[in-house]
C-alpha cells in the first residue's frame, strides 16, 4: 500500500508541456494526439480506477524517493492502492514525463527532459491492419488498461491484464497462451517504495502453476498442470471461500484450458473491492476492502507459513511463522538495513556485530570462534557434506579449518557445513515446519560474553518494572481475598484458582449449580457422562461438564495435566474451560457445542449434512489431529478418535474433543493399554496386539470415521463381530469399490447424487490408506491435511492385508 506525494510545480511543470488543447486527457480515453501529463488521471465509468503518474511513498517510515511511475490504482479507496505499474523497471526521476500514443500506434510514456526519451512502450510490432491515427487506450470497468483500434472498435491491440505486476484484479486471466507463447508471470514487488521486480514470481507453465524464488532460483510451491489436477484446484479453492463468511459470494474461481489457452481466473460483484497479490514475503493473499475498519485486510494465505518461501528473511536471519513480524536476526547479527527491514525489504538480511577471527593457519584451535546452537530449526540451503566427520567434535574441526565456513550440523552421523551466508533456517513453528534439526552458527568469540549477559542477567530497568508489577499483583490478590465471600462481579463466583493458560479451577458446588444438579446429559463415554450447564457471568456462558470415571491422579498430577492441556488452542480443538478436583471428584469443563456431536448428525438426524460440510468436517478434524501430533510441546495422542467425539459449533465447524485424555492418565502408555481400549470399531490392530501406541492410532480411527461420513452409516452393523465375517463390513466394500473406479455407489444415499466425485475420490483414498494393517504404512496427520487441501496427490492405497484376508474368506463362503 501506498500513499501518493505530488509537488504543485510538478503539476505546473507538466501542463506547460502541452502544446495544444486537446492535450488534457479526460474522462476514461485517451486517443492519438492527447497525452497524459503528471496531475491528470484517467478515471473509469465506474469511478473504480484511476490511471496516472505518482510516486509512492511508505505509510511506515514516511519514506519516499525520487521515482515517479505510470500506475493504475483504486479510486475510491482512502488508502492508496496500486493494482498495475507500467515502467517498474524504468522509473522517472523528475516529472516532465508524458504518456501518449506514439506514431507507430504504441502507448508509450515519454521523458521530456533534455532529449524526448521512450521510457517504456507496449513494443506492438504488427499494426499495418489499424490505422494508427484512430488508436485509443480506454480504462476500463475491470481496471483493465486497453489499447484498441479506435474508441469505438472492439479490436484489441494491447491489454494490461495481460501484462500483470503483483495484482491479479477480478477478470483477469492468469495463464498462458498457446499460440502466441505469452505468459502472464507475476513478480513482487521489492519494498514499499521501490516497484521493481523483487524476490518472488509466480506463473503457470507447461508443468503446472509455480511460485519460486527468483535469485537464487527455488521453486518452493507447485500444483501440477495435468488437467484432471488443475481442475482439482477448483473445489478446494471454492470449500475455502465458502468457508470463510467474508469472502462467500465474492469470489468464483474458475479454470479454462484448451488449444489455444490454459488460465485461472476469478469473478466478483463490481461494487466490491478485492484483489488477489504475491506479496514482497512471496506469499499469495486475497485482500478484501473493509468499510468499517477502513483498510485491507489479507484474508487467506498461500503458502499458510509465512516462512515457507525461499529465503524470505534474507541471509543470516531466523523465521518464526508465529511471531510478527516473522524475521529477526540471528544472535550477535543486527539488520543490513533497518530502513530496508521497515520498507519490508529483507533481501538484505542482516550482518554480523563482530567479524570471524580467521586465519589461513590450519593449526588455528576452536579457541579462535565459537559456536551458538538453534535449535529445531529447518536447515539453510546448499548444504555440503563431509563424509570423514564421523564425531559431531570432527564436524566442528571441520567447519573450523575453513575461513569460509559460517556454520555446521550434525544429525544422525552425518556432517553438514555450510559457507558464506546462511539462507531459510526457519524455527519449528508448528504450521508447515516441524523441524527438529540444530544448527550451530559460528561467531567471533567476543560475542560469548554478550550472548551468556543476555540469557542470565537481566535488565536493571526490568528488574524495577517487575518488581512493582509484581507489588500491584499482590495487592490486588489481597483485595480479592478480603472481597472473595462480599462480592460477585456479573454474578460470577471468585473461584479459587486459576491455571497458567487461564484454566479456571471451579468448586464442585458451583458446577452443581450451573447443571442444575448434573440433571440435563449431553452424552456419555469410556470416561464419563457429560452434562451441560450455564455459568452465571455475565454472558451466562453455556458449558458442558464431563464427569471422569475411576479418575485415580492425585490432585497435583490432575492439575499439572489439565494445566498442560488447557495451553493448547486450536479452532479445531474443544476449548478446556477448566476443571474441577475435590475429594475423589475429577471434573472437566469445556466450551458446549450448539450442534452436538457428529454421530447424532450422520447416523441420527432427519436433517442430512451435505457433501461440502462433510468435506470441511474431515478436513477440520485432521488439522486439529495435526496440531496434537506435531505442533504441540509433547506429543498428545487421542486414543478413541469417532464421530461421538468430534462436536460441531454453530457454524458446523469441527471441534475434537476429550483429546488428552492419554495425558490425564498420566501418559502411562504401559498402563493405558490394559485400562483403555478404545471403541469398537476404531481401534489400530497394534493397540489390540498390546505393542507400545503411537499418533498412528489416532490416524487409524481417523479414517475410519472417514468411511462413515462417505456412507452416512456404521463402518460395521452391530451385528458383526471380529470372528464373523458374515456381516456386512463397510472399509471392505469401500476399497474394493475404489480400486473398482466406483466410488458413487459408497456415498450416503441421503445426498440424492449432490456431492463431488473428486473430493469423494479423494476422501476414500485417504480412508484407506489410513487403516492399512502395518502403522508404517498409514500417514501422518500432516501429510492427510496436504492430501485433503490438495496440495499433495496421492496413489491408490494398497487392499490392507487384514481386508484382503475377509474379503477372500467371505468369496470362499459364498462358493
Amino acid at each position: 500500500m501506498y500513499t501518493c506525494l505530488m509537488h504543485p510545480l510538478y503539476i505546473l511543470l507538466g501542463l506547460l508541456l502541452l502544446h495544444t488543447p486537446s492535450s488534457g486527457a479526460a474522462n476514461d480515453t485517451l486517443t492519438a494526439g492527447q497525452a497524459l501529463v503528471v496531475g491528470g488521471k484517467l478515471v473509469s465509468r465506474n469511478g473504480k480506477f484511476a490511471l496516472g503518474f505518482f510516486q509512492p511513498a511508505s505509510t511506515i517510515s514516511k519514506s519516499h524517493n525520487d521515482s515517479w511511475y505510470l500506475g493504475i490504482w483504486f479510486n475510491k479507496i482512502p488508502v492508496f492502492t496500486t493494482v498495475w505499474v507500467a515502467n517498474r523497471e524504468e522509473p522517472i526521476t523528475n516529472p516532465l514525463t508524458q504518456l501518449k500514443i506514439s506514431g507507430d500506434g504504441n502507448l508509450v510514456i515519454v521523458n521530456h527532459a533534455g532529449t524526448q526519451s521512450v521510457v517504456w512502450s507496449t513494443q506492438i510490432v504488427n499494426r499495418r491492419q489499424t490505422n494508427i491515427n484512430t488508436t485509443s487506450v480506454v480504462l476500463l470497468n475491470s481496471g483493465n488498461l486497453a489499447l484498441t483500434a479506435s474508441p469505438s472498435s472492439n479490436i484489441l491491440l494491447w491489454q494490461s491484464f495481460d501484462y500483470p505486476t503483483d495484482v491479479l484484479l477480478p477478470g483477469a486471466k492468469f495463464g498462458r497462451n498457446k499460440v502466441t507463447g505469452l505468459n502472464s508471470l507475476a513478480i513482487s514487488i521489492k519494498s514499499l517504495i521501490d516497484l521493481g521486480l523483487g524476490s518472488y514470481s509466480i506463473e503457470l507453465d507447461t508443468s503446472g502453476v509455480i511460485l519460486k524464488r527468483r535469485n537464487p532460483s527455488i521453486v518452493y510451491w507447485h500444483w501440477s498442470s495435468s488437467r484432471t489436477s488443475s481442475l482439482k484446484l477448483i473445489p478446494i479453492l471454492k470449500s475455502i471461500i465458502d468457508s470463510d463468511p467474508r469472502i462467500k459470494g465474492l469470489i468464483d474461481p474458475s479454470y479454462v484450458n484448451n488449444n489455444k489457452e490454459e488460465y485461472y481466473m476469478y469473478t466478483s460483484p463490481d461494487e466490491s473491492s478485492i484483489f488477489v497479490s504475491l506479496d514482497i514475503s512471496g506469499q499469495i493473499k486475497p485482500n478484501i476492502w473493509s468499510q468499517a475498519k477502513q483498510s485491507w485486510e489479507s484474508i487467506y494465505a498461500q503458502p499458510a507459513d509465512p516462512c515457507t518461501p525461499a529465503a524470505t528473511c534474507g541471509p543470516f536471519t531466523v523465521c518464526n511463522g508465529n511471531a510478527q513480524p516473522p524475521c529477526d536476526c540471528m544472535e550477535s547479527f543486527s539488520h543490513k538495513s533497518l530502513q530496508d527491514w521497515e520498507l519490508s525489504d529483507r533481501t538484505g538480511g542482516c550482518i554480523r556485530n563482530t567479524p570471524l577471527h580467521c586465519t589461513s593457519n590450519e593449526n588455528i584451535t576452536s579457541s579462535t570462534d565459537i559456536f551458538h546452537p538453534i535449535a529445531r530449526v529447518t536447515l539453510p540451503y546448499n548444504m555440503q557434506s563431509i563424509d570423514v566427520a564421523t564425531t559431531q567434535s570432527k564436524c566442528e574441526e571441520a567447519c573450523l579449518t575453513s575461513c569460509s565456513c559460517t556454520a555446521y550440523s550434525y544429525n544422525n552421523s552425518r556432517c553438514s557445513v555450510w559457507h558464506g551466508e546462511l539462507l531459510s533456517v526457519n524455527l519449528n513453528d508448528g504450521i508447515d515446519n516441524t523441524s527438529e534439526d540444530v544448527l550451530y552458527l559460528g561467531l567471533a568469540a567476543e560475542d560469548l560474553p554478550s550472548i551468556r549477559k543476555n540469557k542470565r542477567k537481566p535488565n536493571v530497568g526490568a528488574i524495577a518494572a517487575a518488581s512493582i508489577i509484581g507489588f500491584g499483583l499482590l495487592m490486588l490478590m489481597l483485595m480479592i481475598l478480603l472481597w472473595k465471600n462480599k462480592f460477585k462481579w456479573c454474578g460470577l463466583p471468585v473461584y479459587d484458582n486459576q491455571g497458567s493458560g487461564g484454566i479456571i479451577a471451579f468448586r464442585c458446588s458451583d458446577l452443581v449449580r450451573a447443571t442444575k444438579n448434573f440433571s440435563e446429559k449431553l452424552g456419555a463415554g469410556g470416561f464419563g457422562a457429560v452434562y451441560k450447564g450455564v455459568l452465571s457471568d455475565c454472558d451466562s456462558t453455556t458449558i458442558a461438564v464431563k464427569t471422569l470415571d475411576g479418575a485415580r491422579q492425585g490432585e497435583k498430577q490432575f492439575r499439572a495435566d489439565v494445566s498442560s492441556i488447557g495451553l493448547i488452542q486450536h479452532i479445531n480443538l474443544v476449548k478446556l474451560i477448566g476443571f474441577c478436583c475435590e475429594g475423589d471428584k475429577r471434573l472437566l469443563v469445556y466450551e458446549h457445542m450448539l450442534n452436538g456431536s457428529l454421530d447424532g448428525h450422520l447416523f441420527r438426524s432427519k436433517s442430512v449434512l451435505n457433501w461440502n460440510t462433510r468435506y470441511q468436517i474431515t478436513l477440520g478434524v485432521a488439522r486439529g489431529l495435526s496440531y496434537l501430533h506435531q505442533s504441540c510441546h509433547e506429543c498428545i495422542i487421542h486414543c478413541d478418535i469417532k464421530p461421538e467425539n468430534i462436536l460441531l459449533d454453530a457454524s458446523f465447524v469441527p471441534k475434537v474433543a476429550d483429546f488428552g485424555m492419554a495425558a490425564f492418565e498420566g501418559r502411562d502408555f504401559s498402563r493405558l493399554l490394559t485400562t483403555f481400549r478404545g471403541t469398537a470399531g476404531y481401534l489400530a490392530p497394534e493397540w489390540l496386539s498390546g505393542v507400545a501406541i503411537t499418533p498412528k492410532i489416532d490416524v487409524y480411527g481417523f479414517g475410519m470415521v472417514l468411511m462413515e461420513i462417505i456412507s452416512g452409516k456404521r463402518n460395521a452393523s452391530e451385528t458383526f463381530t471380529s470372528s464373523s465375517c458374515d456381516a456386512e463390513y463397510f472399509p471392505v466394500e469401500a476399497i474394493s469399490k475404489l480400486h473398482e473406479g466406483d466410488v458413487r455407489s459408497l456415498v450416503d444415499p441421503q445426498l440424492n447424487g449432490d456431492f463431488d466425485v473428486e473430493q469423494v475420490e479423494r476422501v476414500c483414498k485417504v480412508a484407506c490408506w489410513c487403516i492399512q494393517v502395518n502403522e508404517s504404512d498409514r500417514p501422518t496427520m500432516g501429510e492427510v491435511v496436504w492430501v485433503l487441501e490438495g496440495l499433495q496427490e496421492i496413489d491408490m492405497p494398497r487392499m490392507p492385508r487384514l481386508l484382503a484376508a475377509m474379503t477372500a474368506q467371505s468369496d470362499e463362503s459364498s462358493v
